[in-house]
């Protein structure tokens, strides 16, 4: 198995703690009190939902097919 790298975005979480997705998994969310704690947390739903596209015999999403950009806006 070769291992990939997936983008995650991490957010602070109003009650707390930090919530945290996949962008390249769609529905691929965890949380965890600290950033490292959600960063583990969502390894693991990653290292999940992949297992489950395996199952099924699915298309394993390709991470270096997102660009993770900013732009600037007038707030």
């Amino acid at each position: 198995m070769i291992a990939k790298s997936f983008p995650v975005v991490l957010e602070p979480d109003e009650d707390g703690g930090y919530v945290v997705s996949c962008p390249v998994i769609l529905g691929c969310y965890s949380q965890g009190d600290s950033l490292r704690e959600a960063l583990e947390n969502i390894k693991d739903a990653i290292e999940l939902c992949l297992e489950v596209y395996r199952e099924r015999g699915e298309i394993i999403p390709n991470p270096d097919t997102i660009t993770i950009g900013n732009v600037v806006v007038q707030a």
